[in-house]
């Protein structure tokens, strides 16, 4: 191994040449990487103009691509979140393929299946009465199991970093592997569940009527039906509908407690769904139990720039280093 501490020490394409001509069968697999650290040090020698350039165009992209994206959020949130939707719902799917990741591939198609099927029903005119419900109920599945699919695999990953893994004879790698991996899944979905949420919430309460993103609603609330789902709220034992807990806001508006928990938690909706005032969501959910789903729901959305957006932006920053020549 002296002749290939010699040779980092040294520089130059002699140094380099040397390097190519190791023998990496003999060494052993940290000699192997420290060889392979050689060669890229030698490879890249000279050249900290250029890497200081292409870390300027990397942070001057990045501040310019997120002031666009404000900007394009403020003065057309409607497209803004629609193309990010597509975004996150197919980026991922060129991955998938090119690094042969099956198994998300399969949740994927699945996830897609179903998510369609019900997107489908929410923007039928007229809507099917059953349908909000249906929606609510999908998507809050998904919201709770990529919240528990996060928190283990979250917790696989602080285990091995922490050793816990080997009381069980996992190895390092595979336990971070297996951590990883749900914290994926359980990010991703959650990210897209919450979008497609907040579209199908938005067409359904705009088909309903009584609630209009810009504007007046084009229906009369009445106090006996619920402006999420648009049925009655409180039924007799000989009439149909539902008949479940209520939850009235600060506004006194009253709806069917699975109906708003939906609008405001799975819809990303914290406004009254008829006359639009502030919801209180401390106490709405005031179990303390119940929170942390309101903060997972905060990191999913500012995770969903990262999913969408930076795939892009990386992007972006390759083909201007490749048109100025910067390798």
């Amino acid at each position: 191994m002296a002749a290939v501490v010699e040779v980092e020490v040294g520089g130059g394409a002699a140094a380099e040449r040397e390097l190519d001509e190791v023998d990496m069968s003999d060494l052993s697999p940290e000699e192997q990487w420290r060889v392979e650290h050689a060669r890229m040090h030698a490879k890249h020698r000279g050249h900290e103009a250029m890497h200081a350039e292409m870390v300027l165009i990397l942070i001057a992209t990045l501040v310019v691509a997120q002031l666009l994206l404000v900007q394009w959020k403020q003065r057309h949130p409607r497209t803004y979140n629609m193309v990010t939707l597509f975004q996150m719902w197919v980026v991922p799917l060129y991955f998938t393929v090119k690094l042969h990741w099956w198994r998300f591939l399969v949740i994927w198609i699945f996830f897609s299946a179903v998510t369609a099927f019900v997107t489908f029903r929410a923007t039928r005119k007229p809507l099917v009465q059953t349908t909000p419900r249906l929606v609510y109920k999908w998507f809050l599945l998904i919201y709770k199991i990529s919240y528990a699919t996060g928190i283990i695999g979250y917790m696989a990953v602080m285990f091995t970093l922490f050793g816990l893994n080997l009381l069980f004879k996992i190895k390092p790698e595979d336990a971070m592997d297996f951590g990883i991996s749900l914290l994926f899944y359980g990010l991703y979905y959650g990210v897209l569940e919450r979008d497609f949420a907040e579209m199908c919430a938005d067409y359904m309460a705009s088909t309903i009527g009584f609630y209009s993103e810009s504007g007046m609603p084009t229906k009369h609330l009445s106090d006996s039906v619920c402006a999420v789902c648009g049925q009655q709220i409180f039924v007799d034992v000989s009439e149909e509908g539902i008949i479940e807990n209520t939850y009235r806001l600060s506004c006194n508006h009253v709806f069917h407690e699975f109906c708003i928990r939906g609008w405001c938690i799975v819809g990303k909706k914290q406004t009254c769904p008829y006359c639009k005032e502030k919801v209180d969501l401390k106490r709405m959910f005031s179990n303390p139990w119940e929170r942390p789903h309101v903060m997972y729901g905060q990191l999913l959305d500012w995770l969903r720039y990262l999913v969408a957006w930076q795939p892009v932006i990386i992007g972006l920053v390759q083909g201007i280093n490749y048109i100025l020549g910067l390798e």
